[in-house]
């Protein structure tokens, strides 16, 4: 797959069918859509392109907003690379572009980026104040050459798989239902940094994550996880979001505890694999009781995870 850093960087002559979107998460609704997309490209004799942005449009909208962000921008094009499209375009969003109407970034799309057909998803808008739909894309299609096409909707269950109802079932702590809308476990990276060390002093050590900006944190409680360390060594653990109640805490904390523990890793990159919620964040009448809970959920963790394949 090619990746084009637009406008710094430019396309060759090719033509194009193109899907335009934030595709936050390249969920199982996005992958459907890349599916169609690389269909629609091998009848017409065209390539395929998703056309997306370096980060979301209403940072550049609204200053001082904060996603909550299923994928950064290096995976979000590492899946896309996996839907097996040929290339994909990322916008340098600014103020300038953000004025942009929707015919607007169809002209650019057919100047500047060889694109002849335009495949929308089934609920997508684009263009200023996301004004338009798939009738005013289709009329601006015919002004400017440029076939437009709806792609169908993804339903699992009752409900069309979307980036909103995935990030809504993580904060309800539905990680199970939200890996299936993934096609994956959802992951948050970060780095190890030195906490207050509790865990150590009753007996289970933890490693305390600095997430990465602008990720969305699950809701507070206990996971079970896979743990990636440095991309290198792939490890079983537990994971509590929270603010320790039993220890009268008051800042949200993500903490991991290994189910095999291997030393020191202050400093390491770890990545956690959700994979299932065991339980809410608990006060304990003591440090006791609480270390007796962390080696059932431990125990629980380890039977959910030794029928994992990951």
């Amino acid at each position: 797959m090619k990746t084009i850093f637009f406008p710094d960087q430019t396309l060759n002559d090719d033509t194009y069918v193109a899907t335009i979107g934030f595709f936050d998460g390249v969920h199982q609704g996005h992958q459907f859509l890349m599916a169609q997309l690389r269909k629609e490209a091998a009848e017409r004799g065209m390539r395929s392109m998703a056309i997306t942005f370096e980060s979301h449009p209403r940072q550049v909208v609204q200053g001082g907003w904060k996603p909550e962000l299923l994928t950064d921008l290096h995976e979000k094009l590492r899946l896309l690379k996996t839907t097996g499209i040929d290339t994909v375009v990322v916008l340098r969003f600014n103020r300038q572009m953000a004025a942009f109407s929707a015919r607007d970034f169809m002209q650019l799309m057919y100047e500047r980026m060889g694109v002849r057909v335009l495949l929308t998803g089934y609920d997508n808008r684009f263009g200023h104040d996301r004004a338009e739909g798939f009738e005013d894309y289709q009329c601006y299609g015919r002004e400017l050459g440029i076939e437009v096409l709806c792609g169908d909707a993804l339903a699992m269950g009752k409900q069309n798989v979307s980036s909103s109802r995935v990030r809504q079932l993580l904060k309800e702590g539905n990680v199970e239902e939200a890996n299936y809308c993934l096609g994956r476990p959802y992951s948050l990276g970060g780095q190890v940094v030195h906490g207050e060390q509790i865990g150590r002093t009753i007996g289970f050590p933890t490693a305390n994550l600095q997430p990465d900006d602008d990720k969305l944190i699950p809701m507070d409680g206990v996971y079970a996880v896979m743990v990636d360390i440095d991309d290198e060594i792939h490890k079983q653990g537990i994971m509590n979001i929270g603010t320790r109640p039993t220890f009268n805490g008051t800042n949200r904390t993500l903490e991991t505890n290994l189910l095999e523990p291997i030393g020191n890793i202050y400093g390491h990159r770890l990545n956690i694999h959700f994979i299932a919620r065991l339980r809410s964040e608990q006060q304990f009448p003591s440090a006791d009781a609480l270390a007796l809970q962390i080696q059932k959920d431990k125990e629980q963790a380890e039977q959910i995870l030794s029928n994992y394949h990951f």
